[in-house]
């Protein structure tokens, strides 16, 4: 029984840690963190709940049932919410998300009617198996929602994460005219977040199924629940939004065609720009976004994007990497010894892969490939 009650508590604790680191970094809080703390938080109150049917201890799980079904029926659609947080949603509105959010909320309203009309004791022999009540019109009742039940979550489940994957190819591209370095901990890390709701909503589903069969093994579940739970947790905290344009302090999303097109404005720009750049070399900072060239140039986000976009035909993101890329072509040939972590920290680069992306994007060449190249010419002079 020990052992069963520390298993059960590992998903339980994973889960409430994150709500409390993801809710309590207020430094690096931003919206879409705040709202994942809030499913963390969802998320121990269904493991808890778990924890109580699994023991087994009926007389309290009993009261729990419908809270169970109602938080487990919102899990899809809540963490469905965070990603449009993440891309196109300024902030949680009851307006704009509840439309997510009712029909399980209907669903589970309907089981609890049933529950309310069926007597206690035929109730907590239906949860728990102890004696045959096929011929109760209630038990029929409620056996048949939670069949229905368990089938709207998969249905939830593959509308969830489909709408996701959408939201997240769809703001990618925005996300570059915001973030120097796109690839590392943005995007990716989205699309990981993704798939391990998949891995969650798949590994529930089989976990239902062996638990029927082989009860004994409920031992061997919930450590693996609590590991997504962390991962889950662990990398929406390093997640930052991937479209933030609603983010933004400055800009307020200026309009080009109200803007005059006055030439030598943006030939000052274009100047300070570059004086950022070459001079002050601002490409250096890995966390760099277009905000804060924005502040630096102190012009607005349209216009740098634009300027950038006319003169270079070029995204900021690559813009940045350019630059990056030329640094790098120095300092390898002033160090060509020098490992391929102090190259990426030297040039600006937010990592190692996000170094060799940006030369096979520019060169076409592996960074091995390039390496080779650069060294004939270093030795050729």
């Amino acid at each position: 029984m020990f052992l069963l009650i520390i298993s059960l508590l590992f998903p339980v604790f994973a889960s409430l840690f994150w709500a409390v680191i993801l809710s309590g970094d207020k430094k690096n809080s931003n919206i879409p963190r705040s709202f994942l703390a809030k499913f963390m938080f969802l998320s121990f109150l269904f493991y808890t709940c778990k924890f109580f049917y699994h023991l087994p201890l009926p007389d309290i799980y009993i009261y729990l049932d419908v809270f169970y079904l109602y938080i487990g029926s919102l899990i899809y659609p809540i963490y469905h919410i965070y990603f449009r947080l993440l891309t196109v949603d300024e902030k949680f509105s009851w307006k704009a998300h509840s439309k997510y959010l009712i029909l399980p909320i209907i669903l589970v309203s309907i089981y609890e009617v049933g529950v309310l009309f069926t007597p206690g004791d035929e109730f907590k022999a239906s949860l728990f198996g102890t004696h045959d009540l096929s011929d109760s019109p209630q038990i029929h009742f409620l056996n048949t929602m939670r069949i229905l039940l368990r089938v709207y979550f998969q249905i939830q489940l593959i509308i969830a994460v489909t709408q996701n994957y959408i939201l997240l190819r769809k703001y990618s591209d925005k996300a570059e005219q915001y973030y120097s370095d796109i690839k590392d901990g943005k995007y990716n890390n989205a699309k990981k977040l993704n798939f391990f709701m998949i891995i969650t909503g798949v590994y529930t589903l089989v976990t239902y199924i062996l638990l029927k069969r082989y009860p004994d093994l409920i031992y061997l579940f919930p450590p693996i629940f609590a590991v997504i739970m962390f991962v889950i947790g662990y990398m929406g905290f390093h997640q930052k939004p991937v479209n933030p344009t609603f983010e933004l302090e400055v800009d307020n999303q200026a309009d080009m065609s109200n803007m005059q097109p006055l030439v030598i404005a943006q030939q000052k720009i274009l100047i300070k720009l570059l004086n950022e750049f070459d001079e002050k070399k601002i490409y250096l900072n890995s966390q760099l976004n277009i905000l804060d060239v924005v502040k630096a140039v102190g012009t607005n986000r349209t216009y740098i994007s634009a300027i950038i976009n006319q003169q270079y035909n070029q995204n900021f993101s690559t813009f940045v990497n350019n630059y990056r890329i030329e640094e790098l072509h120095k300092v390898y040939a002033e160090k060509p010894y020098s490992t391929n972590e102090m190259l990426a920290e030297s040039c600006g680069f937010g990592s190692v892969n996000s170094l060799k992306r940006a030369v096979f994007s520019k060169t076409g060449l592996t960074f091995v490939e390039w390496k080779r190249r650069e060294n004939l010419i270093i030795y050729s002079l």
